[in-house]
């Protein structure tokens, strides 16, 4: 999971930089570990870092990036900083290329297993791009050939930005403006929310699945990329967790299948208790919903230390679980004495829930039913959500009971998968489950 962006606009009078940071702060749910910015007027200026957005790319660095085209990203990967994204493809056809998700094949590229990832993408693209005459067409070209779940937005030295989607949809991308004078594409309608205004609400707000938009200084035209794949696997995960509550993803709020899948858990999953709390932040909507059908009164139950650090996402154990202990304090008076259903969006290791409880019990609660608002994760995303090897999934070696056991809780229910493909509306055919079922789209 990253979070990718893209501002152009049409008269280069504007300095974009500052808009770009504010962009990309706005996508800072997607990813904490590090950050890049690259602008585009007479010549590329680059800014990137490690951590957030704000210490990335700072407010005094932002005043020296000037051009009125930028591409940006943030990540949760720990990665040297020579490959935080954008990436640069320097040489006779200069870009910068940043990427939410993962290609997996590249039709006609040998991949190089001595290489990593980044290296082998920048390889094969240098490698195609020298033997183009025509530097978009052989960046759309090269786009063409390859295989996975991504979208993407590249910066052309000539001042053309392109931003596509893979066929079958996997990772989402908004389109928005800030009014009639730059375009944005995004991650998330968030980004396109903070800095200028999105579409309305229709199928336009996205660049579809196969869809390439490119942008010049006289047009912005939409093309086919990709031929041969009408099925769509729109990302699950995406409305479970991933995305922030006020977004659109794929024109669908997520806001709104987090409180259905608030309702169909309780639905599924009652508890006897006496009060309904959700784990800050993604949870909340989860625990609104499950106690208005419930009729259980609900309460903040956790006081929050420092930046809202997603802990999930963290790259180490150590730093997940520092991550609940920190930004998490328990208020003892919400439950104490009290019989607790306690709302959490996922469940992966099982060890940051089990730290929960036990913090939860320690200051007095009296029994703690867990639900989850997801079904069980069995499988690893092949598409570049950060998730554990197989023997570190909880949910892929234990039944719920045993899970209950191991947390300390006195119940445990994760949501069904159907419960799941109900409360985002969609059919199972036109979703990637497969961090759920281990069983993936054809890419």
């Amino acid at each position: 999971m990253t979070g990718i962006l893209g501002i152009y606009a049409f008269d280069e009078r504007w300095r974009i930089a500052s808009f770009g940071r504010y962009g990309l702060l706005a996508l800072q749910h997607r990813g904490q570990e590090n950050a890049g910015l690259v602008t585009l007027g007479k010549a590329f200026q680059e800014c990137r870092g490690q951590g957030w957005v704000e210490d990335a790319i700072s407010e005094e660095r932002i005043r020296e990036l000037r051009g009125h085209i930028c591409v940006g990203q943030v990540s949760p990967n720990e990665v040297p900083e020579e490959y935080i994204q954008p990436l640069m493809l320097r040489g006779s056809k200069p870009l910068a290329f940043t990427l939410d998700g993962r290609i997996l094949r590249i039709e006609g590229y040998r991949w190089n297993e001595e290489l990593g990832y980044e290296d082998n993408i920048l390889k094969a693209l240098s490698e195609h791009m020298e033997g183009e005459k025509d530097a978009l067409e052989g960046l759309k070209s090269f786009m063409a050939r390859c295989r996975g779940g991504f979208s993407f937005v590249a910066l052309l030295s000539d001042g053309t930005m392109l931003a596509g989607r893979d066929p079958l949809g996997v990772k989402p991308l908004a389109l928005g403006k800030i009014g009639f004078d730059a375009a944005v594409v995004a991650s998330e309608t968030c980004a396109t929310d903070t800095i200028g205004e999105r579409m309305p609400v229709s199928p336009a707000e996205n660049i579809e699945p196969g869809e390439l938009r490119v942008f010049t200084p006289l047009s912005a035209r939409s093309e086919g990329l990709f031929k041969g794949c009408s099925r769509r696997a729109f990302c699950a995960f995406e409305y479970v967790y991933l995305a922030r509550p006020d977004s659109y993803v794929n024109d669908i709020p997520v806001y709104g299948i987090r409180k259905a899948i608030g309702e169909i858990l309780f639905r599924e999953a009652p508890a006897e208790a006496d009060v309904v709390i959700g784990v800050p932040e993604t949870a909340i909507p989860f625990a609104y919903s499950y106690a208005y059908k419930s009729g259980l009164p609900v309460e903040k139950g956790f006081e929050q230390t420092g930046r809202r650090v997603r802990s999930a996402i963290k790259p180490t154990q150590f730093e997940r679980l520092k991550g609940v202990q920190l930004k998490l304090n328990v208020i003892s008076e919400a439950v104490k004495g009290r019989r607790i259903v306690l709302i959490d969006d996922s469940v992966v290791r099982g060890n940051t829930l089990a730290n929960i409880v036990y913090l939860m019990k320690e200051k007095g609660a009296k029994e703690i039913h867990v639900r989850i608002g997801s079904p069980p994760i069995t499988s690893p995303c092949p598409f570049g959500t950060e998730v554990p090897p197989e023997d570190e999934l909880i949910g892929r070696h234990l039944s719920e009971e045993r899970i209950a056991e191991v947390v300390g809780a006195d119940s445990f229910h994760y949501l069904t998968l159907g419960g799941l493909c109900e409360a985002i509306g969609l059919p199972r055919d036109s979703l990637c489950l497969g961090c759920f079922t281990g069983i993936y789209p054809e890419v």
